[in-house]
């Protein structure tokens, strides 16, 4: 037997406060020899057992009264047979619900979304334990557990309607978890709604291992069931902003804007409409999608008084309403910059030019810091950091990985000599040259998107003339934009937070290659300029759920729309004051890659979890509360104890005469 409480037990020691106030009450009375009372001792002598026996079984009732009063106070567990019939229903249930952008997909062939499923199906798992349970809802957005006042309320909450907030599975166990400590909850099951989305779950975050250590730790049992939605979905289109920027061509400011489409489901050619609205004013334009996706680009003219303002694009209505539409927010002329890293004075006067930025309509080269002032160096107007010489490590490395996680770009070039440090699971091989009369050229590139990509008139950068004389190998990162004819890298990329590093594998200078002239380094280096461009604008672009502690506490205002929206838990354009800031869902939520049942339940190691389809069986409930038995038992000794000290019944009672002397 465990307890809940066992610190209680502490107080076992009280149980024989019964004796110790018997053994005090004979204390007060001391015997006096009388020879009257002789006669009334011979005449009693018969009955003297009968009472001793008495005595002892009211002081045993009252020794056992006490001790069941401490053990129902520290709550005690028992298993086999006694705590499957003594815990027909748990003491608590906890509903993690994933309310995420994903679960509003229709499934194939229904008219329901994944949510609306889920909780139909809970409200009616939930409505057997309505009156023998606490119902606690836990969503991913607020993750606030909310007591429900009963099953057929979870439909109607406010807090279970859709979201547009990603969900982080192992921070809505951590809440579970604290609720149970907090409020010392007893036997409890944790019921899981969710579509299984990988970047929901992160199965390779390390949360995991300690969560599962830290439920198998609580006194209680704690069951999990899961009830997942990862079938075949509608047919759906998605879009998220990209990046934006307000720049002035010739005398009329523009901005230009640049989308991904993604399509769920259909194949073929597809002419998608797209719904343009800038302060107000809608437009509508095509965009023509061959296969998946498409990075879609337009400009748009805003008035050349106006210093600020919003806008919004959104697709038609499809198997998922909450991904058809993207906010953004803008502000005066964008100039873009770069700040450059190196000790290398001829590598550093190509990038300085080939980064610079426009500002006033003139062109500014890019600042350079030496690699002992990057540690120090203002980066807070910056897009982007080029990075020619060793590897940075320590503090310096972590300054570099929260200006690319703020939505920032690092690209890296080789340094001169050896570099045996590695950044993000980057590191640089050996300096290859080619040999005599011959260079390494590069075989193919991606030209759909990146820094490599074709122009909005469709023409290719021509790598195809450039030619390296030295490289350096290049190890790690996520894909490979561009590769040699023997198949080393040239271009590598690596996505951390909201911003992309790069690594080139060659340099300007002309004893190792052709890109010098320009025709590859400088579109390349301002493409990512400006993709670096969303870390300026991480103050009026946000994801949504992840607002930061004092932007959750202020009142913010809807724009451009009457319906109520709350800006924790909804994307849109808010208002505070003269400050304006775009909500949208987090990127990670177009990324429809699933996890398998099975795999989701191997992640909660040896806890006991169950598909929500799987029967349940005795060992659901191999260990229960039992302080209703004990409870019963303490009434049952207090009610024998108060039978036993009732006085005998007067002679006329028992229907007998007086003893006559």
């Amino acid at each position: 037997m465990t307890f809940l409480q066992p610190e209680i037990l502490w107080a076992l020691p009280l149980v024989a406060l019964p004796v110790v106030i018997h053994l005090l009450n004979r204390l007060r009375h001391r015997p006096r020899a009388w020879a009257a009372m002789q006669f009334l001792r011979a005449a009693n002598r018969s009955s003297t057992s009968h009472a001793k026996l008495k005595q002892w079984l009211i002081l045993l009732f009252r020794t056992l009264a006490a001790l069941a009063l401490v053990l129902f106070v520290a709550r005690p567990l028992a298993g086999g047979w006694i705590g499957w019939a003594l815990a027909p229903a748990p003491d608590a249930i906890l509903i993690l619900l994933d309310r995420s952008p994903s679960m509003e997909s229709r499934t194939a062939g229904g008219d329901s979304t994944r949510r609306e499923l889920a909780l139909a199906r809970l409200a009616e798992a939930a409505g057997q334990f309505g009156e023998s349970s606490h119902l606690i809802l836990i969503e991913n957005a607020l993750r606030e557990p909310q007591q429900i006042a009963g099953a057929s309320a979870l439909e109607g909450l406010s807090t279970a309607q859709p979201s547009d907030a990603a969900a982080d599975l192992p921070a809505m166990l951590q809440a579970a978890f604290q609720w149970l400590v907090d409020n010392q909850a007893g036997t409890s099951e944790i019921w899981i709604a969710s579509d299984l989305q990988e970047s929901n779950w992160l199965p390779e975050d390390d949360r995991w291992q300690s969560l599962v250590a830290q439920f198998e730790a609580l006194p209680q049992p704690v069951r999990f069931r899961l009830l997942a939605f990862n079938d075949a979905e509608e047919d759906n289109a998605a879009i998220s902003l990209h990046d934006l920027a307000r720049q002035t061509r010739g005398h009329q400011p523009e901005l230009d804007l640049a989308f991904d489409i993604r399509r769920y489901g259909a194949d073929g050619e597809a002419v998608i409409p797209i719904a343009v609205n800038v302060d107000g004013g809608g437009s509508q334009v095509e965009a023509t999608l061959e296969g998946q996706s498409l990075r879609w680009r337009q400009r748009v003219g805003v008035a050349p008084d106006k210093q600020g303002g919003w806008g919004s694009v959104s697709l038609p209505d499809d198997g998922n309403l909450t991904d058809n539409a993207a906010y953004f927010v803008y502000r005066s002329d964008s100039a873009f910059r770069a700040v450059v890293v190196s000790s290398d004075d001829a590598n550093a006067r190509f990038f300085r030019f080939a980064a610079a930025s426009r500002a006033s309509g003139a062109f500014e080269p890019a600042r350079r810091a030496s690699v002992s002032e990057a540690a120090t160096t203002d980066w807070d107007a910056a897009s982007m950091l080029v990075w020619q010489a060793p590897l940075p490590k320590g503090e310096t490395a972590a300054r570099v990985r929260r200006f690319v996680e703020e939505g920032g770009t690092a690209f890296f070039f080789p340094p001169a000599g050896e570099d045996p440090v590695s950044f993000e699971g980057f590191s640089w091989g050996g300096i290859e040259s080619a040999d005599q009369e011959e260079t390494f050229r590069i075989a193919g590139w991606e030209e759909d998107e990146g820094p490599l990509e074709k122009t909005e008139e469709g023409l290719s950068i021509p790598l195809n003339e450039f030619q390296a004389f030295k490289r350096r190998g290049v190890s790690g990162g996520d894909a490979v934009l561009a590769a040699y004819e023997d198949g080393e890298s040239f271009l590598v990329r690596k996505t951390v937070g909201r911003g992309q590093i790069y690594f080139c594998g060659s340099l300007p200078a002309e004893d190792w290659s052709t890109l010098g002239d320009g025709f590859a380094l400088v579109p390349m280096l301002r493409r990512a300029m400006r993709e670096g461009g969303r870390r300026l604008n991480r103050e009026t672009m946000l994801e949504c759920g992840r607002l930061n502690a004092v932007d959750r506490a202020k009142a913010w205002t809807p724009v451009g729309t009457d319906e109520p929206r709350n800006i924790l838990s909804q994307a849109g354009v808010y208002r505070n004051g003269d400050r304006l800031v775009a909500v949208n869902r987090p990127e990670t939520e177009d990324d429809r890659t699933a996890l398998e049942a099975g795999s989701a339940t191997t992640l909660f190691g040896g806890l006991s979890v169950k598909l929500w389809e799987e029967a349940r069986s005795r060992d659901d409930r191999s260990q229960g509360e039992v302080w209703r038995l004990v409870l019963g038992c303490m009434l049952a000794f207090l009610l024998v104890e108060a039978f036993l000290i009732l006085p005998d019944a007067r002679p006329s009672e028992r229907g007998g005469e007086a003893v006559k002397t």
